[in-house]
């Protein structure tokens, strides 16, 4: 059976650095879906791209090769990544506003038991399908902040709770990884490997 392998990485890491108003057509949908957590979503839930084979796209494929194979205006995509970046970003807390609300936020961790157990934020619940419960029939008030590894999957997680009716709750931009570069350095930075 193949399972998840924490590997702690040491030293930095680079990642490719791109501010959203640095976008443009000619910018590789892996950039895209770097800069914009929630752009595979968007794309997929506008225009059906993106989310079988058929109708796939390459992470080296600019914007505006994918419109134009599309048959869609590439100003009016880039239009709605930007404004679907801007929904997205009301849904997220930073990390350095995450560590001054700390004390009224209640802290959830969605990564595998594997991440749990070997790199935790301090304070932080595993979210399991009895916590799911518990927060589901508690106060609709509760201010809570999920987070994932790097902020790429927990808008849908913030937007199933908000679906819920907990419509305080929140996602860590960039997940633990950010948190462990700009809040804590204490917590070890790490990626997954398969055993």
């Amino acid at each position: 059976m193949t399972r998840p392998v924490v590997v702690f990485l040491s030293g930095a890491v680079s990642f490719p650095a791109m501010q959203v108003s640095d976008l443009t057509a000619n910018s590789p949908m892996g950039v895209i879906l770097e800069t914009l957590p929630g752009a595979r979503r968007a794309i997929f839930a506008r225009y059906h791209l993106g989310g079988c084979q058929g109708c796939a796209f390459s992470n080296e494929e600019t914007l505006a090769e994918l419109c134009t194979r599309s048959e869609i205006p590439v100003d009016e995509m880039l239009d709605h990544l930007l404004t679907s970046h801007v929904h997205d970003s009301a849904m997220c807390m930073e990390p350095a506003a995450a560590k001054s609300d700390i004390s009224t936020l209640r802290f959830i961790d969605l990564r595998t038991r594997e991440e749990h157990e070997a790199v935790v934020i301090s304070g932080s619940e595993f979210f399991t399908q009895e916590l799911q419960e518990q927060l589901f029939a508690g106060d609709s008030n509760t201010r809570i902040l999920l987070y994932d590894h790097s902020g790429k999957n927990v808008l849908d997680q913030v937007a199933w709770f908000r679906g819920h009716g907990l419509n305080e709750t929140y996602g860590l931009r960039g997940g633990i990884d950010a948190w462990s570069r700009e809040v804590d350095p204490s917590i070890p930075r790490y990626r997954i490997e398969m055993d």
